[in-house]
């Protein structure tokens, strides 16, 4: 199963997630501290909500991704994507937004940041160097940028 992730900055959490969970009909599949996400089944799409840092716009993108379901698959996107000579940056069990993932990131033509990425476990804290009591918002996914 693979789906469609779009990672968006918001500057109430609270409130996106009402009005995404009334847009999609949907309840939030995990809620932490500055961040939520969205595992909605029609249209196959994973949305993520990041709560925005200090002077990032909200409802501005974050980032793109497509989540996939192991890493062989992360890897043959990988080989795929660099066949075509774009630049790849693989990352091996990293944390980032509250999951430990494979995943390979590349840029769009006006950078825009996108993920091949499978989740392998569920985990305390947003960024791969914060303490799991440090707050998410301080600043905007570090490790998704």
């Amino acid at each position: 199963m693979s789906r469609v992730q779009l990672a968006l900055n918001v500057t109430d959490l609270s409130a996106a997630i009402h009005f995404y969970g009334a847009l999609f009909d949907a309840e939030p599949t995990k809620v932490r501290e500055g961040y939520a996400n969205f595992a909605i089944t029609d249209p196959p799409l994973k949305l993520v909500l990041i709560e925005a840092a200090e002077g990032t716009a909200g409802g501005s993108l974050n980032h793109l991704g497509v989540e996939v379901s192991s890493t062989t698959e992360v890897a043959t996107a990988s080989a795929r994507l660099a066949a075509t000579g774009l630049e790849t940056d693989d990352r091996a069990a990293e944390t980032c937004c509250y999951a430990t993932q494979d995943k390979v990131w590349v840029s769009g033509p006006d950078r825009e940041r996108w993920e091949v990425y499978t989740v392998l476990r569920d985990a305390d804290r947003m960024h791969p160097d914060q303490t799991p009591s440090a707050t998410a918002s301080s600043s905007t996914v570090a490790c998704c940028n």
